[in-house]
């Protein structure tokens, strides 16, 4: 992998708040990382489809990484998606922001498109390894604590590998900007902040095992509250 900056390109380009552009490749780095979905756009017979989805990166794959997707080998958009430029997008949304003013209410949040024409992965071998990054980049480790996809179950699934050389990061974070004339309005200003929180892992009810390792460290990652005998 290499440090190449994240340059913009004349479809990822910002038009408009173009300070809130990363121009660090490690910000897009950071706001995949961060995510565990994502929303897949496509064109089918003309008409824009957008799906949500789980993916995983390699960022030891390829220059500037690479972006994994899944789906049924029957699905229309993991299909089509070859065959044309694709984009997908990461969103966080990190606050709500409420100004004074109904105009200068916003949200805080950081955002990532990845655009190109992704290759359908027909190597056994990475095929393999794109759905063990999928699995892990939910919940690390999780890979080695479940079974190996069978030739039938990977016989039923695409991947697809697509470059993250084209993209861009946009982000906004901080209170609201009010106008001057309106600083003395009797009204509250601030921001609601938002995070995603996890719950207890709750066991299945056909499994009498231990919560394990892995999906406790998960969980905790993701502010669980601590349960009596982990």
């Amino acid at each position: 992998m290499t440090t190449i900056p994240l340059s913009p390109t004349p479809r990822t380009r910002l038009r408009r708040s173009k300070e809130r552009a990363a121009t660090d490749r490690q910000v897009l780095y950071d706001v995949l990382a961060a995510g565990m979905f994502c929303h897949l756009g496509v064109v089918l017979d003309g008409d824009p489809l957008v799906l949500p989805t789980a993916y995983g990166v390699d960022l030891d794959r390829g220059p500037d990484g690479t972006l994994y997707l899944h789906g049924s080998v029957a699905a229309r958009s993991v299909v089509a998606a070859p065959e044309q430029t694709i984009c997908v997008t990461v969103t966080h949304v990190d606050g709500l922001v409420l100004a004074r003013s109904a105009f200068h209410h916003s949200v805080n949040y950081r955002s990532a498109v990845v655009l190109g024409v992704p290759r359908l992965v027909t190597d056994p071998d990475e095929k393999l390894h794109g759905l063990t990054v999928i699995v892990d980049h939910l919940v690390p480790g999780r890979s080695h604590g479940s079974r190996t996809p069978n030739k039938k179950e990977l016989a039923k699934t695409s991947v697809l590998a697509l470059d993250l050389t084209e993209a861009s990061v946009k982000t906004r974070s901080g209170g609201a900007n009010d106008e001057p004339e309106d600083l003395d309005l009797p009204y509250w200003t601030g921001v609601v902040p938002l995070r995603v929180v996890a719950d207890e892992p709750v066991t299945n009810h056909d499994c009498d095992l231990l919560v394990p390792a892995h999906v406790r460290t998960r969980a905790n990652q993701l502010g669980a509250p601590a349960a009596t005998g982990w």
